[in-house]
C-alpha cells in the first residue's frame, strides 16, 4: 500500500507518495509530489499511484498474454481444445478440492473424472464433491449470466447438496474458524450486508478494473467475508477463474503444492487490510502460468 512521506528542508516541508515493488532482487518504486499538505483525496492518490505501476510492471504482460493465447486457440483443432480444457479441469478439480483436505490422488481424480473409475477406500464426500466440482466448472464455462448471488447460490448447492446438504446454498448466521490462518471471518450480522456490498463493488468494479486484477480482488473480498460454512475457498477459485474466462484471458489453477505461499498472501491482505498483497502475490502466479504466452 502506498505511503505518505515527509520531507524537510529548512522550515519547510513536502509531502510525497510513494509506493514499491519488490521483484526479485529489485526494487521499484513510483513517487509523486502531493504538495506542502496532504491533499483531501489521498485515497484516491493512493489507488491511481497502485495503478499506475501495476500498469507499468503487469498490465502489458497481461494484454500480451490474453492476445498470443487467443491466437494459439484459433491454431488449436477442436479436438486438442477439449483436450487441453479437460486437462485443466482435471487439474484444477484436484488442487481446488486437495486445498480443501481432500484424500484424492491426482491420479484418482483423472480415473474418476474421465475413467468412471470410483477409487476403491476413498471417501464417499470427497468422490462426490469432484464429480460435482467438475459439472459446475463445466457450467461455469457456458454461463450467459455475470455474477450475482443466485448464481453463487446455485454452484454452492450443485456442490454440496448431496455431502452437506445442512450449509448446501445457506448464507451462514454463525460464527466460524479457519484453520491455518489468523484472520477470523466477519460475524455473522454482518455477512449479507457484505454480500450486498460485494456484488455492488463487482458491478461497478468490472467496468474499470483489469480482468486479472478483478479476479484476484474478487476470489480475495468473497473468502473473506466467508459466508458458507464450508466450501468458500472453492467458489472463490471459481468466481476467479469465472472472472477471467469471461474477460477471454487464460483461466488460473492455484496448486496444492503451493497452498502455504497462497494461504501467507491470502491472510496477509486480511489482516493488514491491503488487498495489494495478494494481488500481486496472484499476479505473479499468473504470469508463472503463462509464460509460454509472453
Amino acid at each position: 500500500m502506498p505511503i505518505v512521506k515527509k520531507l524537510s528542508r529548512g522550515t519547510k516541508v513536502y509531502y510525497y507518495l510513494e509506493h514499491s515493488l519488490r521483484e526479485g532482487g529489485k526494487v521499484y518504486k513510483k513517487r509523486i509530489y502531493l504538495g506542502k499538505s496532504i491533499p483531501y483525496n489521498i485515497a484516491k492518490l493512493k489507488m491511481k499511484l497502485v495503478e499506475e505501476l501495476y500498469e507499468e510492471k503487469w498490465y502489458g504482460k497481461f494484454r500480451k498474454i490474453k492476445a498470443n493465447y487467443l491466437l494459439a486457440l484459433k491454431k488449436t483443432p477442436k479436438v486438442i481444445q477439449q483436450k487441453n480444457l479437460e486437462a485443466f479441469m482435471i487439474r484444477f478439480t484436484y488442487d481446488t478440492q486437495k486445498i480443501e483436505g481432500s484424500k484424492l490422488t491426482m491420479n484418482d481424480t483423472t480415473n474418476l473424472l474421465i475413467q468412471k473409475i470410483t477409487p476403491k477406500g476413498s471417501s464417499v464426500n470427497d468422490i462426490k464433491e469432484a464429480e460435482r466440482h467438475m459439472e459446475v466448472f463445466y457450467s461455469m464455462l457456458k454461463e450467459k449470466r455475470d455474477l450475482s448471488m443466485e448464481l453463487i447460490l446455485e454452484w454452492h448447492k450443485h456442490l454440496f447438496s448431496e455431502t452437506k446438504p445442512d450449509i448446501a446454498a445457506k448464507i451462514r448466521d454463525y460464527p466460524v474458524l479457519i484453520s491455518n490462518t489468523e484472520f477470523i471471518p466477519p460475524k455473522a450480522d454482518r455477512v449479507l450486508d457484505m454480500l450486498e456490498e460485494f456484488f455492488d463493488w463487482y458491478n461497478q468494479a468490472k467496468r474499470t478494473t483489469h480482468p486479472v486484477e478483478l479476479a484476484a480482488l474478487t476470489h480475495l473480498k468473497f473468502v473473506t467475508i466467508h459466508p458458507f460454512g464450508d466450501g468458500n475457498g472453492r467458489i472463490s477459485r471459481l468466481i476467479m477463474n469465472f472472472v477471467l474466462n469471461k474477460s477471454h484471458y487464460p483461466m488460473l489453477d492455484i496448486r496444492y503444492i503451493n497452498r502455504h505461499p497462497y494461504y501467507n498472501a491470502l491472510m496477509n491482505s486480511q489482516l493488514e487490510k491491503d488487498p495489494n498483497v495478494f494481488i500481486v502475490w496472484l499476479f505473479r502466479k499468473y504470469l508463472a502460468a503463462n509464460f509460454l504466452y509472453i
